[in-house]
């Protein structure tokens, strides 16, 4: 590739790839077994090959409960003590991890409470079911205040959280579920930016840009200096609570939305929320459950109106409540279907239905070979061998579902640009219905509807009826 990127030079060079650990407590942090999910990266010269993020989510529809009060600062069910149930009470679906389920922070439980309950009350469910708290987040999507809490003993996350579902007044408890990223080597070769012709992307330029339109990137560090990012940063949170230098995933997507110096990204005029929420762990970088819950709310309450979410992992019944609440609010959310190949189960939160699940393809239409394969699978983008921005100024080879999401969100800003009315279901229907058919006739469960076609969407709104209210958020499973 010496000398197909402007002066990018051959000298071998390496970036790290730095993000805080997530939480400034995480006793669990290590424990996670690994995910099956692939990502890329490498080293070409000062061109280093990104990982896509693959990280886990999920929801169930849970009704809030809120029967505590500050006059009586009481949790729990005198009616019930030993947790049995109540006669002709409406049992609720458990949080407790599914058999088998391993992929989430030892020895930790999240704990949602009404916003109202007093300190005293807060306590004694502390001490009652042994346990100490770590950190407290309020998520206005929602309403509740999320307690994550340490437990002191040997009991396991299933029979704590069991334990605390028992309990009236408590709105949920679940585990702490760990989203990871893993890397594998990249080509490094093929077209310069190729993807600009296979998206119709200097066609669709002409139309629209995203001029303006807030993209929240949920991910792992994002160098703001990159020239290529220069000016687009509008505004950053850290999820993780430490701090930590660029990383090449985050910087990666950022770019591949909204690059524009020497690489064109597919929304150059949007504008990014930079969004921390995954942080080194052994040999991968890891995000949780209230991490990722806390970035999406941010997300939200900053005016966000697409939400890129390169990761996958496990179904998250909280944060599935927390996309469906998003989703509710007009914003639209893209993620990565994940790397883990044909044979795996659905990762979320792309198999969730209030997102777009997005695949990769390569330069010849093919199918990433370790793209994961479903009925929830919406569309396909390039996503092998894509040029993007790196940490220093540097340029990157990367791979995956992740880079492929990142595409479509750019494309979402297009169209938000050129109406930005549309819905969720708007947005979606002008993808799915414009995409260029891939693999067998019609829909099919790799490419989804098929190859996005930037143009084509942006030009078919200019046909469509005035945009909907926003209708059909799903809200559980």
């Amino acid at each position: 590739m010496n000398g197909a990127i402007g002066s990018i030079s051959s000298e071998v060079g390496s970036i790290s790839s730095g993000v805080g650990s997530v939480g400034a407590t995480n006793p669990g942090a290590g424990l996670f077994p690994g995910n099956t999910d692939l990502s890329v990266s490498g080293t070409v010269g000062t061109i280093t090959n990104a990982v896509p993020i693959e990280g886990l989510y999920d929801r169930v529809g849970n009704a809030v409960t809120n029967t505590v009060s500050r006059a009586t600062t009481v949790i729990g069910n005198p009616k019930d003590p030993l947790g049995k149930g109540v006669p002709g009470a409406q049992p609720r679906p458990s949080r407790a991890p599914p058999a088998g389920e391993r992929r989430f922070v030892a020895y930790e439980v999240l704990v949602g409470l009404p916003s109202n309950l007093t300190q005293q009350a807060l306590d004694a469910l502390a001490r009652r079911h042994r346990l100490v708290r770590l950190e407290s987040q309020t998520i206005s999507l929602t309403g509740t205040t999320f307690h994550r809490w340490q437990i002191s003993d040997q009991r396991s996350v299933a029979d704590v959280v069991r334990a605390l579902e028992a309990e009236t007044g408590v709105r949920a408890a679940q585990p702490n579920y760990r989203f990871t990223l893993q890397q594998t080597q990249a080509s490094a070769a093929g077209e310069y930016q190729y993807a600009l012709a296979k998206l119709r992307l200097p066609e669709a330029h002409r139309l629209a840009t995203g001029g303006s339109v807030l993209v929240a990137v949920i991910d792992n560090g994002i160098d703001t200096t990159h020239p290529e990012l220069a000016d687009v940063i509008a505004g950053s949170f850290d999820a993780t609570g430490r701090p930590e230098p660029p990383a090449q995933h985050g910087t990666g997507m950022a770019g591949t939305i909204a690059a524009h110096v020497r690489l064109t990204g597919v929304a150059p005029a949007a504008r990014i929320l930079a969004i921390r929420a995954f942080a080194p762990s052994g040999k991968s970088d890891e995000s949780t459950s209230l991490a990722i819950i806390k970035s999406v709310d941010w997300a939200v309450s900053n005016g966000a109106r697409v939400i890129n979410m390169s990761f996958a992992g496990p179904r998250d019944p909280e944060l599935g409540l927390v996309l469906a609440a998003a989703a509710k609010k007009g914003v639209v959310l893209v993620a990565a279907a994940g790397n883990a190949g044909p044979k795996s189960p659905p990762l979320y939160p792309a198999a969730d239905p209030n997102v777009i699940a997005v695949t990769a393809t390569d330069p010849d239409d093919n199918l990433f070979v370790h793209s994961n394969r479903g009925r929830h699978i919406a569309v396909a983008a390039p996503g092998v061998d894509i040029v993007a921005p790196a940490p220093s100024g540097t340029y990157q080879f990367t791979s995956g579902t992740s880079v492929a999401a990142a595409q479509v969100s750019g494309v979402v800003a297009l169209l938000l640009e050129a109406k930005p009315g549309l819905t969720p279901q708007a947005v979606r229907k002008a993808l799915l219905s414009t995409a260029k058919d891939l693999g067998p006739k019609g829909r099919d469960d790799q490419f989804g509807a098929g190859l996005a076609d930037a143009y084509g969407a942006v030009q078919s709104l200019a046909a469509s009826p005035a945009s909907a209210p926003v209708a059909n958020v799903s809200t559980g499973r």
